[in-house]
């Protein structure tokens, strides 16, 4: 009782003790936020603050002795050819704090309880691992580096592995939702994007989307994981992906539709089609170089370069209206014949959607001003983030929900300056380049055509990691999900889906 009546007392004030830290006598005091401060044992050092919102992780208490579990910055300074380079790294620390009475660490110990709990985070998720994924690590990944910070933030969660290609899906597709905070992913992003299509396949895709979805890099891309932690100045990073999802913070993100006909796809991430296509895809017999076989194999692209012939018509942004050509009248006519326009001008309003699967976004088009650019291309490639690995920002004016897609086109460009293109992709500025056409999108039709001089073949359309269509020797051996050819349209649905983010 004494304990209670002490912790009513002290409600909405900054409390105040003498205690022991780490086995040095010292004065700290608690806020009403649940931030600890203290005067270090070192007099030069000043004040040392710990910031629940940002550092701590967990508590536990034990009778009078309090641990606060913590992820805190550090500043290590490192030499290399002379220069001394400060690089700021988070690291995990314990912060005993032993009080005097038991009643008093029952104070200390519910009010940080309290304002942990305030904080919005997560309590159960569910963890989806990849152990195939980027260089196989997926279970020593989770093993040695998420699982200790999830049990210092006392999480509970349930862990699953996935067994083959669309696994996830099948997973997420039935799992029952009500049960978890959160989805989370311990992969590369291909396992992100089948979480995505199995949600919005369920029959209530309205709530299961909104269910937040979170990503731990585990694959050889990573590029979901570096677009959200770039955002935010955090280095990408096992352990800072880690933090976000417990701290629980969450943005909104775009979904696309990709839409061939009755057949439906949804990405998070990107599409591509040419070289960069090629090299995403052709590259995966070197899958054992992690992320450097996108960098041996762009070399190898650029020197034997293709170029493919086709057609992309889009909706621009404001702003971007007078980049390519207007549609003909004729060509405008045409519009109303497309799979994803009935005569209205919704997208997806047609007889599919009775439906209680989602069907794409219910926006109108009819009244848009379609824009056109004919090829032959080196590539297309459409983004709904920054990132599309941890050391290419393959669009860097991309948002995660603007509603917008950032098209990036090259069409007729040297070898010489395609290659040094390729360099300047690490920050962006490749996109400034006069051969680089750079376009905002609400809606976009992708026409794929031959491989210029050898018209019997055809390119690659990868979504997010996977073939959907090739136009190549390899569509015969092999199904997909879509045909080569064919016009296919994408259109964005702002903000449906929701994602754990830093801040």
């Amino acid at each position: 009782m004494a304990g209670e009546e002490i912790l009513l007392e002290t409600q909405g004030i900054t409390l105040t003790e003498d205690v022991r830290i780490n086995g040095v006598d010292i004065e700290a005091t608690l806020a009403a936020n649940g931030d600890l401060a203290w005067r270090s044992a070192n007099a030069f050092a000043g004040e040392r603050r710990l910031s629940l919102d940002k550092e701590v992780l967990g508590i536990e208490l034990r009778g009078t002795i309090l641990t606060v579990r913590s992820f805190v910055e550090e500043i290590k300074e490192a030499s290399c050819l002379g220069t001394r380079k400060r690089e700021v790294k988070r690291v995990r620390k314990d912060y005993v704090f032993e009080l005097e009475t038991e009643e008093k660490g029952m104070v200390w110990g519910e009010r940080l309880s309290a304002c942990i709990g305030s904080l919005g985070r997560p309590k159960r998720l569910y963890i989806i691992v990849n152990p195939f994924g980027g260089k196989q690590c997926g279970r020593k990944i989770f093993a040695n580096e998420v699982k200790p910070l999830l049990d210092a933030a006392n999480l509970l969660y349930t862990l699953q592995e996935t067994d083959y290609q669309l696994h996830a899906q099948e997973i997420v597709g039935s799992l029952d939702i009500k049960k978890f905070d959160g989805i989370i992913c311990v992969s590369g992003d291909g396992v992100l994007v089948e979480v995505v299509n199995g949600l919005l396949q369920r029959e209530d895709w309205n709530k299961a989307i909104k269910v937040p979805l979170g990503i731990i890099p585990a694959g050889s891309g990573n590029g979901m994981a570096k677009s959200l932690l770039d955002s935010s100045g955090e280095p990408c990073s096992i352990s800072n992906a880690v933090f976000s999802i417990i701290k629980g913070k969450k943005r909104a993100l775009d979904v696309a539709s990709v839409i061939q006909g009755e057949t439906k796809f949804f990405s998070v991430l990107m599409l591509t089609w040419g070289l960069i296509a090629d090299v995403d895809i052709e590259s995966e017999k070197y899958r054992w170089m992690g992320s450097a076989r996108f960098e041996f194999y762009s070399l190898l692209r650029i020197m034997n370069l293709r170029k493919y012939t086709g057609d992309v018509q889009f909706v621009p942004a404001p702003g971007y209206e007078s980049i390519g050509v207007p549609l003909t009248q004729t060509e405008e006519s045409n519009k109303h014949d497309d799979p994803i326009l009935s005569p209205g001008g919704k997208v997806g309003n047609d007889k599919t959607l009775q439906s209680k699967r989602y069907q794409g976004p219910s926006v109108s088009l009819e009244e848009s001003h379609w824009r056109s650019i004919e090829g032959p291309f080196v590539y297309v490639w459409l983004n709904n983030v920054p990132w599309c690995s941890e050391d290419v920002m393959q669009a860097p004016e991309a948002k995660f929900s603007d509603g917008y897609l950032d098209a990036v086109i090259i069409r007729d460009c040297p070898k010489s300056v395609l290659l040094s293109l390729f360099f300047k992709m690490g920050d962006g500025t490749y996109v400034s380049s006069p051969y680089v056409t750079y376009i905002k999108v609400k809606a976009f039709r992708l026409a794929p055509g031959q491989r210029v001089g050898n018209p019997r073949k055809g390119g690659i359309i990868d979504v997010d990691g996977e073939v959907i269509a090739r136009g190549d020797d390899k569509q015969k051996r092999k199904q997909y999900l879509m045909s080569y050819g064919p016009p296919i349209h994408i259109t964005i649905d702002q903000g449906l889906a929701t994602i754990f983010c830093p801040r």
